[in-house]
């Protein structure tokens, strides 16, 4: 049994899930764009530098869902999907996809962007196994919270080990998994795994994978 393991921003897709989700309920009017963009951008911005802490980057966007049921987002996110994410999907990051599927490895997301807005994704790729941030329920409404561990840096790691845990595999698969992801980061998962792939990386990873003579692979976007 091989592992192979995606990232979904910046790697599969081209564009970062949480922005465009921020801009496409600003484009309908869901959310207040005078106030709201500014902090989407300084969010993004703080991501990219890796200066912005996990529960914080997490409550940001899993907040935009607060006041809502799963039932009443269903329909925006199938909008969503079909609009902005699918059009944002490379033929290269399919074809990527498709090259593992039929070596018969298991395909896995995993994504700091919590469940319900990649969910989707997930499947609209033929990926059964979804790992991501996942969002707080009370009463059936989104409560604009997070809940258990945060799938971003490390929590990426603790999250995989307790996927394999649950299903009774060894962490050993680790040792043979391979990982695609664009992001610094990903750094802690990147090093758990036996075959690190830096995906059109952002500068700090692109150095740290030149270091450690890890693949550096440029997908045609």
């Amino acid at each position: 049994m091989k592992l192979a393991i995606f990232d979904l921003d910046h790697t599969l897709l081209s564009g970062d899930s949480d922005v465009l989700w921020c801009e496409f309920l600003m484009a309908q009017g869901i959310l207040d764009r005078a106030g709201f963009a500014p902090r989407n951008a300084d969010m993004a911005r703080r991501y990219a530098d890796a200066s912005v802490t996990v529960q914080a980057f997490c409550d940001f966007y899993v907040g935009t869902l607060e006041g809502r049921s799963l039932a009443q987002w269903q329909p925006i996110c199938e909008r969503f999907l079909n609009e902005v994410v699918v059009p944002r999907i490379p033929a290269s990051a399919r074809a990527l996809v498709d090259e593992h599927r039929q070596q018969g490895h298991t395909l896995i997301m995993t994504t700091a962007t919590n469940r319900v807005i990649t969910e989707l994704t997930a499947r609209h790729l033929g990926i059964a196994e979804l790992i991501a941030t996942e969002v707080e329920l009370s009463g059936g409404i989104c409560t604009g919270r997070t809940t258990g561990t945060l799938n971003m840096r490390e929590g990426k790691v603790t999250r995989l080990r307790a996927w394999l845990h649950d299903r009774g595999l060894s962490a050993a698969l680790l040792d043979t998994a391979v990982f695609y992801s664009d992001s610094i980061n990903d750094l802690p998962l990147l090093q758990a795994v036996g075959e690190a792939v830096a995906v059109d990386p952002d500068e700090r990873l692109f150095e740290h994978a030149r270091s450690r003579g890890w693949r550096v692979l440029r997908l045609a976007r």
